[in-house]
């Protein structure tokens, strides 16, 4: 039982991650009918670029509590995740909103080679470490247990799920991506402004990715510029999984699919002995991915026009 509760907390902390940045690729295919397959390197610019502000404030302010650090990093980072993805849809996807499906796809896979260059370029190639600034005291669980670190993910990625529903739902700009996800052309000639729509889109789904990059790198303790491609990979599977272009179908994909690489590694790496363990969770969760395609194209959640954001 120990083992079980340990395996499904670890499952809720990655698939946590994965929600976050699902919800990205969900809520812009759901807008824009296009797969931004950059924002997994969106992730990678937000841990980039929280880790360099966490360098300063270890230099000017190295006596604030880590918890308040991370925060400020993660406030930090959000900005600079929102400038790259709104850069990237203003210069790489405006114009090719009409075009056959194709040259967005392609596009998206050039534009996330040159983010990588640029991080790169900026901040090197061999991984940088992240610094031990939360407590390493874990908390116990009916005999598992959790970090810190990983308590302030679930908490904030628990926030953001949560402010992203009652946004969508409640707000006057949730209901014009509603509303623009539904029919562009009708939304347009009830006022809505499709482009504020569309680049409030990438900039919430990069607010998300930011989040989820800091974590992650705080999580695993290191970063690098390629750091994004298996998220990125792993999030896209989620929200296909949950239901491509519905914002609950991306938080249950996300959530399913860490549950089920983090007991897929635990249980059959054990009765395998250790053959098919924690190297290859991989294969898990896309053998999972492939079998439900198979049965319901749609995903698990099916795809709901009127909730697509």
């Amino acid at each position: 039982m120990d083992t079980f509760i340990q395996q499904i907390i670890n499952g809720l902390v990655l698939g946590s991650m994965y929600a976050l940045v699902a919800l990205g690729y969900t809520m812009v295919y759901g807008v824009l009918n296009l797969i931004n397959f950059a924002h997994g390197d969106v992730l990678m610019v937000g841990a980039m670029a929280g880790l360099s502000i966490l360098k300063v404030l270890q230099v000017i302010a190295p006596d604030l509590p880590g918890i308040v650090k991370l925060i400020i990093a993660i406030l930090g980072a959000i900005p600079v995740c929102i400038a790259v993805n709104v850069l990237i849809e203003r210069l790489a996807y405006r114009k090719l909103r009409n075009a056959p499906r194709l040259a967005p796809l392609i596009t998206a896979i050039g534009v996330s080679t040159l983010v990588q260059t640029f991080a790169m370029m900026i901040w090197g190639r061999s991984p940088i470490p992240f610094p031990a600034i939360m407590p390493s005291v874990p908390v116990g669980i009916g005999g598992a247990v959790i970090s810190q670190t990983q308590i302030l993910l679930l908490a904030l990625a628990t926030l953001a799920m949560v402010g992203l529903v009652l946004l969508v739902e409640k707000t006057k700009m949730g209901r014009a991506m509603r509303a623009t996800a539904e029919n562009p052309r009708v939304a347009g000639l009830m006022g809505v402004d499709s482009n504020k729509v569309i680049v409030a889109t990438f900039a919430i789904g990069a607010a998300l990715a930011a989040i989820a990059g800091v974590m992650w790198a705080a999580n695993y303790s290191s970063a690098q510029f390629a750091m994004g491609f298996l998220p990125g990979l792993k999030a896209f599977s989620a929200a296909v999984l949950g239901g491509i272009g519905n914002i609950y179908g991306a938080m249950v994909g996300g959530i399913l699919l860490g549950l089920i690489e983090s007991l897929g590694a635990g249980y059959i790496g054990e009765l395998t002995g250790g053959v098919l363990g924690s190297h290859y969770q991989d294969i898990f969760a896309f053998v999972v991915l492939i079998i439900v395609l198979t049965l319901r194209p749609s995903g698990i959640m099916g795809e709901r026009v009127a909730d697509r954001a």
